[in-house]
């Protein structure tokens, strides 16, 4: 049966319409800024440039002392903090340090790494500040067009109670946005800058490390070692992660069909058991695997017992074996998290489209086809793509399978390592911290570009009224 709520002014919607909006919108903002910025300068009184001067001038003029003060003190704060910490660590980040250390002969030295990660913090502190200067501005600005419509300039009470009242998301939301910037952004920008670096193998503390611009990722396409691993590797990894999602998808979705039958009886039973199967931690799931499978394991012990000789399926020459045994598992552990959305989302389902769909003579699998599948994936795609970005950097199936196994023909690496277990090993085990960071750079890129496309493509974002 065909459906008809279609919404055919959306279905020309694609990547390059998409990226198109998106252009047209940042020049409307761009053009939308310089014209602001003009018509600022061509209104701005006195009190508002001096402002643009010395932070809170401008406030002070208009008798705004406790705010006027504040702004002042940020300003004072961060003079003095640039002369005493901030120039030298953001003279540092460009430097990476001047001096190698010589234990030998006491000679302290550098720490290049300790610099990067203090001159990006000096560079986080520069740009709250700056933030912070245009705010003293525009709450001059503000203050000015206020006084220019006969209003008086607001008191400080008054703002100070309503950072308690309209504006209070603000005082709830300014711990944990610094805490994100501290404890997630800043580790992540410290990685991003570690792959444009030679830190990492015998380039370490006291060693002085080094800007060296895209080496890293010349490396991982045209050293020889390293480029042989790096292509066979991410090869693997993308079939892994298409091959899991759709496997786990579609099982998920059949066990969820399976269940919603009404002929099925003792439905809270039989859905007890993929739960259970899920709500056992998981590297505790992967470690029974491997014991299972292992040469001691109790299935050789069968298969011996029954005269047979004991099979490797973990072993190193068991590549194409154990990445179906991985697929297997992974399937073991995610099965039952698309089981248990598609129940809710089939629970919600029009059953009045099934009954119109028989009486146009639709059997079972143009039901499926035509009805619960654009439905359910409609529903589900941005925990499809979430699922595949989790299947892509699924860190932990081969690593409790196979950890710690390296194979003639990959760099430090093994057939079914994927992309993060490579940058694992590269990064822990052998100190290659710019090349993983360089690998942590192209997964991100790769899944990012991957799930964009998959989602302007799909219909939860061509046809949003859809199911509505």
């Amino acid at each position: 049966m065909e459906n008809k709520a279609v919404d055919t002014g959306s279905a020309g919607k694609s990547p390059a319409v998409f990226f198109g909006k998106v252009r047209d919108k940042l020049r409307a903002k761009i053009r939308g800024a310089a014209e602001s910025v003009r018509t600022f300068f061509r209104t701005a009184n006195s009190n508002t440039f001096a402002s643009m001067c010395f932070m809170g001038a401008g406030q002070l003029m208009y008798k705004q002392w406790a705010k006027g003060l504040i702004y002042l003190g940020i300003e004072v704060l961060f003079i003095v903090l640039i002369a005493l910490w901030g120039g030298e660590a953001i003279y540092g980040f460009f430097t990476l340090g001047l001096v190698r250390g010589d234990p030998w002969t006491g000679v302290e030295g550098d720490n290049s790494v300790v610099m990067l990660l203090m001159g990006i913090l000096a560079w986080f502190v520069l740009i709250a500040f700056v933030c912070t200067y245009f705010a003293n501005i525009k709450d001059c600005y503000r203050t000015q067009q206020d006084v220019a419509a006969g209003k008086c300039p607001a008191k400080f009470l008054d703002e100070a109670k309503g950072l308690l009242d309209k504006k209070f998301y603000k005082t709830v939301l300014f711990l944990p946005v610094v805490g994100v910037l501290v404890f997630n952004v800043l580790p992540i920008v410290f990685m991003i800058f570690v792959a444009f670096t030679d830190y990492g193998g015998e380039t370490v503390p006291p060693e002085l490390v080094s800007w060296v611009g895209l080496e890293n990722f010349e490396k991982l396409v045209a050293l020889a070692d390293i480029a042989d691993s790096f292509f066979k590797i991410l090869g693997w990894n993308i079939l892994w992660a298409v091959l899991s999602t759709f496997i786990n998808y579609f099982l998920g979705l059949g066990l969820a069909l399976l269940l919603n039958k009404k002929c099925v009886k003792g439905k809270a039973f039989w859905r007890a058991f993929p739960v259970l199967a899920y709500a056992v931690p998981g590297f505790i799931t992967l470690l029974g695997f491997k014991f299972m499978l292992s040469y001691g394991g109790p299935i050789n012990q069968l298969i011996i017992e029954h005269g047979g000789e004991a099979i490797g399926f973990l072993g190193r020459d068991a590549k194409w074996m154990a990445r179906f045994i991985g697929i297997a598992v992974n399937a073991w552990m995610s099965v039952p998290t698309t089981m248990l959305l598609a129940t809710g989302i089939l629970s919600n389902m029009n059953t009045d489209l099934y009954e119109a769909a028989k009486i146009d003579g639709a059997g079972a699998w143009k039901q499926f086809t035509r009805i619960t599948l654009p439905f359910v994936v409609f529903s589900t795609t941005p925990v499809l793509i979430s699922q595949f970005i989790s299947n892509f950097n699924n860190f932990g199936i081969f690593y409790f399978l196979r950890g710690g196994l390296t194979l003639d023909g990959y760099f430090e690496a093994s057939d079914t390592d994927l992309l993060i277990n490579w940058l694992y090993n590269l990064s822990i085990d052998n100190n290659y911290y710019s090349i993983g960071a360089a690998i942590s750079l192209v997964i991100f890129v790769i899944t990012s570009v991957i799930s964009l496309a998959v989602y302007v493509r799909s219909s939860a974002y061509k046809r949003e009224d859809m199911f509505r």
